[in-house]
Order: structure tokens, then sequence, then C-alpha cells
């Protein structure tokens, strides 16, 4: 049987084949992104894979259904498996508001579902790092969070070379669309048509914006003027102050398709040009309060970056570090008279926290080196008595006997950060 499609299984390294989708690559990006958003202050959150369907057709509307994994379960309730986990976060955050100070600063790894259709870089389901800022309207928090997305990019060895941050504001074209005499019930229409300008024909482009009463030239002119709002100024000169200039710029071609962003939005770019969007972001001020109804009004703000175009990034510009196991030792037992003290041996080691492992059953001692060496086992350790060993380093060959009871103390001293060079 086959898997589901645009659904993955994640191997252990080394992986089967070429496409296969490496867990331990999961877990270096998952890693990552977790260290920096500690870094930054962030504290993780988690909700529940399956939500009422009106959370998500109270903010997106009736036409998001046909996207989603949706049904009604036992208790006869509308459902769906979350597409994304803003909702569920401000769900969360306005039963609890009084609970927490302000700002509430929070991150979470979900994994998300969606039933499209499969493309380059989109399958139908995807894990996602989502940072988020709740109760702070200033726009250091929006720095802070484009400053936070930067800086996980950066742990991840990619440069200012690799992508670039393109930072755009809703207000800026809502008022472009008011002052050229746009309709409040086309407003959303037009933020669509603004969002696929890059993906879709010009002249279709242009005959959508006619429709609306604008022109495709009017458009591009607001575009290449590029000129800085007071709001997005504010922020440049943020990240700027970090040293972080060379990694934003000012595009209007920016917008988001959702229609709950309320300010400064933004996505980062592969500069090759060859992915689709890493990340992307900005202002919601207003969820909090539709999501419940009006008893909570915060304002807010987040982003999110999806692991599927993230590993194939990385992959293209060869920044996948060294992946596979590493075991710390590998008790070999060469007399079987011994394997009970070698048990003991072997469980001392792993409470002490050093990755051990040893064969099952009885085999050839060259074949439990050879499996030594397969696991990038760090030492060899050999029972001679049931008081003495022998402990070998399998990179220098360097072998010392010594007590039952000092092997733990010599493999933890040696693997330590200031002796890995013995």
């Amino acid at each position: 049987m086959k898997g589901l499609p645009g659904f993955r299984d994640f191997y252990p390294e080394p992986i089967p084949t070429a496409d296969s989708w490496s867990l331990d690559l999961r877990r270096y990006i998952f890693d990552t992104w977790r260290g920096t958003a500690e870094r930054y202050g962030f504290r993780e959150y988690d909700g529940p894979p399956i939500e009422e369907l009106d959370l998500y057709t109270k903010k997106s509307g009736d036409e998001i259904v046909g996207q989603l994994y949706n049904f009604t379960d036992k208790g006869d309730r509308k459902v769906s498996l979350r597409p994304e986990m803003t909702p569920t976060l401000a769900r969360m955050a306005a039963a609890h508001t009084r609970n927490y100070k302000k700002p509430i600063k929070w991150f979470s790894i979900p994994q998300l579902f969606r039933y499209e259709r499969q493309q380059k870089g989109r399958l139908r389901e995807h894990f996602q790092f989502n940072a988020d800022i709740i109760g702070e309207e200033h726009l250091a928090a929006d720095a802070e969070l484009i400053a936070l997305l930067i800086d996980t990019l950066r742990d991840l060895n990619l440069t200012s070379d690799d992508f670039v941050v393109r930072l755009s504001s809703r207000c800026a074209w809502q008022d472009f669309f008011g002052n050229g005499g746009g309709q409040e019930k086309d407003a959303n229409d037009f933020y669509q048509i603004i969002d696929k300008l890059e993906r879709e024909d010009p002249a279709v482009s242009g005959d959508k914006l006619a429709k609306l009463g604008f022109s495709l030239e009017q458009v591009n002119e607001f575009i290449e003027s590029g000129q800085p709002t007071d709001e997005l100024a504010n922020i440049l000169a943020n990240i700027e102050a970090r040293g972080l200039g060379d990694f934003i710029k000012i595009d209007y071609r920016i917008i988001r398709g959702l229609a709950y962003y309320t300010g400064p939005v933004y996505e980062a770019f592969d500069k090759r040009g060859k992915f689709r969007a890493i990340a992307g972001g900005g202002r919601y001020d207003h969820l909090l309060k539709l999501v419940s109804s009006g008893k909570s009004d915060l304002p807010a703000l987040g982003f999110g970056m999806g692991d599927v175009v993230l590993a194939e990034l990385l992959k293209d510009r060869d920044l996948v570090p060294p992946l596979g196991q590493s075991l710390d030792a590998f008790v070999q037992i060469a007399d079987e008279s011994l394997r009970n003290a070698s048990l003991g041996l072997v469980q001392q080691l792993r409470q002490t926290g050093l990755a051990t492992e040893y064969p099952l059953l009885k085999t050839k001692p060259d074949k439990q080196l050879k499996r030594a060496l397969e696991l990038n086992a760090k030492w060899l350790v050999t029972l001679d008595n049931s008081t003495q060993a022998r402990v070998k380093n399998l990179k220098t060959r360097v072998e010392q006997t010594c007590l039952f009871d000092e092997v733990a103390r010599i493999a933890k001293a040696n693997i330590s950060p200031a002796t890995l060079s013995l």
C-alpha cells in the first residue's frame, strides 16, 4: 500500500532514495527554529490538529471549505484538520488574555493540512514554524518578528546572497485603493489581484484591474516608486540598527492574499528565484476580536515558515549538515560469558547520558567493529573481565585499559567540548 498523495514519509538517515524525506533533516530544522525563537524570548505553545470548521470560515469565508480536510464527526460537529495555526492561536489567546502579561511572544511548529493541487514546494501537509506577538501595537514588534525571521534563516547558514525579506504595507495599498476611487466591496478582490501579479499573465491582471476602475500602469507605477511609508521607514530603521539591513527591502508587490492582514506585511524569498516564498507574515490587529466575537480585542502580528521549501532550499545551497546516527559508545561483546557484565556496563553508560549500542545477539568481533563504525561510534568498549575494560577511540585508534567503573568517566571526559581534540 502507498501513502496518500501529497503526504510524506520521513525516514532516518541514510534515506532509501534521493527523493525520500529525511527525519534527521526535519529535526535539524525544528531544532534551529526552536533555538532561535527561544533566544528571542518566545515561548512554545501547541493546539489540537482538528478544530471546529467555523473557526476557519469565520476568518476566511465559506470559500475556504474547498481547500480543507473537513468532515462531520460522530458528535455531529462540523470540523476540519487545521490548515493554518493563526486561528487556533487567536482562539487560545482570546480565551486567556488576562492570564498572560503583554506582549505575549509565542511560537509553535504545527503540522498543517490543505486539500490543494500539489505543486513544487507545496504539498497537502507540511510543518510550519509560526511566531507571533500579541498585545503590542508599536512597530517595534513588527521589526522584532522580521529580525527573528532573518536570524532563523541565518542560523541555517543562509546569507544575504541567498534570501531577502520583501517588506510592504496593507495600509499603503488601502490608501492607494481609496484615493483611486476603489469601492470597499471590491477591496478584497483588488488585493487578490495584486497578490497574484507576479504569477499571472499581465493582460489578465490588467483586465481584472480595469473592472475595478484601475489600470495596470497605475499599479506598476506605485510599485516601482518604492517609497516607504512612515511605518515602513520606522521598521527599516529598526532592522538596520541591528545590522540586518542587507536582508530587507521595500517591495509593494507583496500584499499577502489573506484578508485579515491590517498593516505591514512581508515575505522572504530565495534571491535566485528557484523556489516559492520561504516565509511570510504581517500584522492582523482585528483577528482576536473576530474570533472571540468581540470579547477580546488585542493587536497581533506573526509569520509562518514552512519546512517543504526550506528543506529544498538548504539542499540546493548545499547547506544540509552531516546527518545520521552518531553514538558515544559501542560496547563490544567478544566473550559471551561476559554478556551480563557487558549489559550492566551498557546500562551504566546510558544512565550517565551516553548514547550506547551493543550486539543483541552473538556476533563475531570483526562484524561488531564494522557495526560500530557504521553507527559513527566515538568509542569501542570491550570488557576483558568483570572488572577491567579496554576503551578505544575509533577516530585516533588509541586504546587504553581501565577499571569497569572508570569507563563512563573516561568517555564523558573525552566527549566534552573542552577535549574534543583528544
